[in-house]
């Protein structure tokens, strides 16, 4: 008769050849696995390389792998002219007995959970995926345009800086660090700013400085005023701290304050979240009267303004307007803005500019999930902005993606004069292109999709009364734009046949 051993072997180890994974670390995994579970007891005698080979039809050099490498784990003993056992190993796992499990199911992982738990709506994903080689995006950087070599030698000076290793998992700075100064003195420089390093946190992006200040401002009924048309994600993080979210009309000049002054009253708003540079996602700028109005009603009415400044350092016609922060004398405006949008995403950072108190509060917020953040990126962008590097490529990705804007610009001339309308932005990375007449956005989605280009639902906005699309225009090279805008057109067209 066969050993117990052998059956078990032969039910529960399954080889994929496909794989990538070298099969005598499948069957190691595999083993160890059974282990785990107790259908390999400690004390178990294991086959012989040569009858271990036989029962999986495997190499016996295989056979001598997978042991080899089980010993050097640790989870048996192979014991000369005796045989190999099977051991636990000490303080390494703690056997899980899978006493209602068939082998079958060994292999296997549960898909729902044995207990309840609260899901979320309003942070279901928004991401799409697909095939399709060409995307329209809503106003992405292109990363092809990162300075690839020069970041690893930088970071690689970066690492071996021997001030690095003191700073790391220290409990409490008593000072402000090098990196926080020099963020400081960028954003007073570009941004006309007077703040100090006590005016700021950094934190990994936009969307976790939100969600900070949101934490901070926003308890469950309290009313948030967004644009009648607003950032998504934004949303998406008000709702989950639990406000109510009341829209206000925008119009070629912003979001109209007026509105807010007529249909609201005094303490009945939390916070007003407002894009003044670029209103997202329809481009246009808060008019420099309605910000002034802005800051006045704020103080009057009781209520916070989130600024978001996600692309300020897109400019390419004339010059940036200043944050509304950068005038606020009264302490009502928490400003978000970004640092590094051409970089890699790992090298970019989201950072906050409010009072002292709210920075020292969310400070405590942010200690919670990312207490340190990431010192070596906090070293090389200070060490770039100290050395003028960052300005030098921001000049540099400006001259790059407005040639691309005047591209699309004059690509959607060809193609689309005659049925869309658009109006050519002094900055950021996207176009406001509004269809006329209406036209069904789905379907021009699912038109797009058969000629390999994915139009995202994120970035089409279709109403009563607006058809438009947020065409992100940055990550398109001269090739590719060709190639979307035509694709673009060819859906249009397919629509009506």
């Amino acid at each position: 008769m066969n050993s117990p051993v052998y059956d078990i072997v032969k039910s529960l180890i399954h080889i994929e050849k496909s794989s990538k994974t070298p099969i005598y670390i499948q069957i190691t995994q595999q083993l160890i696995n059974a282990i785990q579970r107790g259908y390999l007891q400690e004390g178990s005698v294991l086959p012989g390389t040569r009858k271990f080979g036989e029962l999986l039809s495997i190499n016996r050099n295989t056979a001598v792998a997978v042991y080899d490498e089980l010993a050097s784990q640790g989870w048996v003993a192979i014991v000369p002219n005796k045989g190999t056992f099977v051991l636990i190993p000490e303080k390494k796992t703690v056997a899980i007995r899978g006493t209602t499990q068939s082998l079958e199911h060994l292999n296997t992982y549960p898909k729902i959970a044995g207990f309840r738990f609260q899901s979320s709506f309003n942070l279901a994903s928004t991401e799409e995926f697909s095939a399709c080689n060409y995307v329209i995006n809503d106003g992405q950087p292109d990363l092809r345009l990162h300075p690839t070599y020069q970041f690893s030698r930088w970071y690689s000076a970066t690492m071996k800086r021997g001030s690095l290793i003191s700073k790391w998992d220290q409990i409490q700075e008593h000072s402000y660090n090098y990196f926080s100064k020099q963020l400081c003195n960028y954003l007073n420089a570009t941004r006309g700013f007077h703040i100090k390093p006590h005016n700021i946190l950094s934190t990994r992006s936009t969307e976790m400085s939100l969600y900070i200040v949101s934490r901070l401002l926003v308890q469950t009924n309290d009313v948030v005023l967004v644009g009648d048309l607003s950032h998504y994600k934004s949303n998406m993080i008000f709702q989950q701290a639990g406000a109510i979210i009341k829209t206000v009309p925008v119009d070629a000049h912003g979001m109209d304050v007026d509105y807010i002054e007529q249909h609201f009253t005094k303490n009945s708003i939390r916070c007003v979240y407002v894009c003044t540079h670029r209103q997202y996602p329809t481009t246009v700028s808060l008019s420099a009267e309605r910000r002034l109005k802005l800051l006045q009603l704020a103080k009057a009415y009781g209520f916070a303004i989130i600024e978001d400044d996600f692309d300020y350092d897109f400019q390419f016609d004339g010059s940036a307007k200043l944050p509304m922060a950068s005038a606020d004398g009264q302490g009502v405006v928490v400003y978000l803005g970004r640092l590094g949008q051409s970089f890699f995403p790992g090298f970019q950072i989201g950072f906050v500019v409010a009072p002292e108190n709210i920075i020292n509060e969310a400070k405590n917020y942010l200690q919670i999930v990312d207490k340190q953040g990431d010192l070596i990126q906090k070293q090389m962008l200070a060490e770039l902005i100290s050395e003028g590097e960052i300005h030098r490529l921001i000049k540099k990705n400006i001259a790059i993606y407005k040639k691309r804007r005047d591209l699309l610009c004059t690509s959607l001339e060809t193609y689309f004069s005659s049925c869309a309308r658009w109006l050519i932005p002094s900055g950021g990375l996207a176009v406001w292109l509004q269809f006329q007449p209406d036209i069904p956005l789905v379907k021009l989605a699912e038109k797009a999709k058969k000629h390999d280009l994915l139009l995202p639902k994120t970035i089409l906005y279709q109403s009563k009364n607006l058809c438009a699309i947020r065409f992100g225009f940055g990550h398109l090279n001269e090739e590719d734009m060709a190639i979307v805008v035509k694709k673009l057109k060819k859906a249009y067209n397919d629509i009506f046949n």
